[in-house]
C-alpha cells in the first residue's frame, strides 16, 4: 500500500481530464451502476464543524473508495485550513488496501469545483455578462479557476459578509484575468449576474429572489441545517437538478424545499440524466435553472482513480 502526499497528488492533476472523468461518473451513478450508501456524518458544536464520510464503488470496477473530509470554519482563526481529510482506495476484488491519498481535502475541493463547472457547461445561459460568487473561502476561488475554461466571461461580482474578507479575496485573485467587484449587498450579485455560485456554510438563506435567465449552482448546503437559497426560488425555477436525488432528499437546498407541500421530487432531475441527454437541460436563455450539489461519492471514486493511474 502506498501513502501518497499532497505534493505528489498536485503534480499529476494537470495531466487528468477531470471534467470528462467526473461526467462519466455522474452518468454511471444515474444509470444505477454505482453503489453509494448514505453519507456518514459527524457534527460538532464547540467549535462548530462537520466530518463527512462518503464511500462507494462502481460495479465491475477495480477499486472501492472511502473518503473522509472535515470542515471546521473557525480553523482560519488559528491560521490553519478549514478543511482536511484523505481518500482510502481498496482493491474491489480482494479488499486489500492499495493507497492512502493524503490529499488534505484538496481532491474534495477540486472535484467540487469541477462539478460546478460541469453544471455551468450544461445549464448556464449562452451569454453570461457577469458571474456571481457568494462566499469568499477556498471554494469561492476554485470555482472561478475551473469556470474560466467553460464560461467566456471575466466580470465577477463577489459577495462576502465583511469588507475584510472581501479585500483578502480580491488580493488572492489579483493574478487572475478576472475583473472582480466586491460587495456586501447580495442584491448586487442577484441583479447583475446570469451565473451565480453559492459556496458558503450558511444556515440561513442568502439568496432571496432570482431573475429570469439566471442559473444558480448551490454547493454550500450539504447538511441537514445549511441553506443558501429561499425555498421559493426552487419553486419558481424552470429546472431543478440534483447531483443525487437520494442525497438531496435528506440534505441541501432540495431537502429544505421539500418541507413545503408545494415542492416534490417529481420537480427534480438528476445531473447524470442531463449529461447523458436523457433529460433536456436549459432550453432558453430566459429560464431559471438551479443545481443542488451535495457531493457524491462517485466524484471521489473517479478523481481517485484518475490520480492513481499516474502514481501506481
Amino acid at each position: 500500500m502506498r501513502i501518497i502526499n499532497l505534493v505528489e497528488i498536485k503534480s499529476v492533476l494537470p495531466k487528468v481530464d477531470l471534467m470528462k472523468e467526473i461526467e462519466v461518473g455522474f452518468v454511471a451513478y444515474t444509470r444505477g451502476d454505482v453503489v453509494v450508501p448514505p453519507v456518514g456524518e459527524l457534527q460538532f458544536e464547540s467549535p462548530p464543524g462537520d466530518v463527512h464520510i462518503k464511500y462507494g464503488y462502481i460495479k465491475n470496477d477495480d477499486v472501492y473508495v472511502i473518503k473522509i473530509a472535515s470542515g471546521f470554519p473557525r480553523n482560519s482563526d488559528r491560521g490553519i485550513p478549514n478543511g482536511n481529510g484523505m481518500m482510502l482506495v481498496f482493491n474491489q476484488k480482494t479488499g486489500e488496501p492499495m493507497a492512502i491519498l493524503k490529499d488534505e481535502a484538496h481532491l474534495t475541493d477540486v472535484r467540487t469545483a469541477v462539478a460546478g463547472a460541469i453544471c455551468a457547461k450544461y445549464l448556464s445561459p449562452k451569454i453570461v455578462s457577469n458571474i456571481g460568487i457568494v462566499g469568499t473561502g477556498l471554494q469561492a476561488k476554485m470555482q472561478l479557476n475551473y469556470l474560466k475554461k467553460i464560461i467566456d466571461c471575466n466580470n465577477v461580482f463577489v459577495w462576502g459578509r465583511s469588507e475584510t474578507s472581501l479585500l483578502k479575496y480580491q488580493s488572492n485573485m489579483i493574478d487572475t484575468d478576472y475583473k472582480i467587484i466586491t460587495t456586501t449587498n447580495i442584491n448586487d450579485v442577484i441583479n447583475n449576474c446570469q451565473l451565480i455560485v453559492t459556496c458558503t456554510s450558511s444556515e440561513t438563506p442568502l439568496i432571496n429572489h432570482v431573475n429570469p435567465g439566471t442559473h444558480i449552482t448551490a454547493m454550500g448546503s450539504d447538511t441537514l441545517t445549511k441553506q443558501e437559497l429561499v425555498t421559493s426560488i426552487l419553486m419558481k425555477a424552470d429546472l431543478v437538478v440534483a447531483d443525487s436525488k437520494s442525497q438531496c432528499e435528506v440534505r441541501g437546498e432540495i431537502y429544505q424545499a421539500l418541507k413545503s407541500n408545494d415542492f416534490s421530487m417529481d420537480d427534480v432531475v438528476e445531473l447524470g440524466e442531463v449529461l447523458s441527454g436523457k433529460t433536456t437541460g436549459r432550453t432558453s436563455d430566459s429560464q431559471i435553472t438551479i443545481a443542488d450539489l451535495t457531493g457524491v461519492a462517485v466524484q471521489d471514486i473517479q478523481i481517485s482513480k484518475a490520480v492513481l493511474k499516474y502514481l501506481l
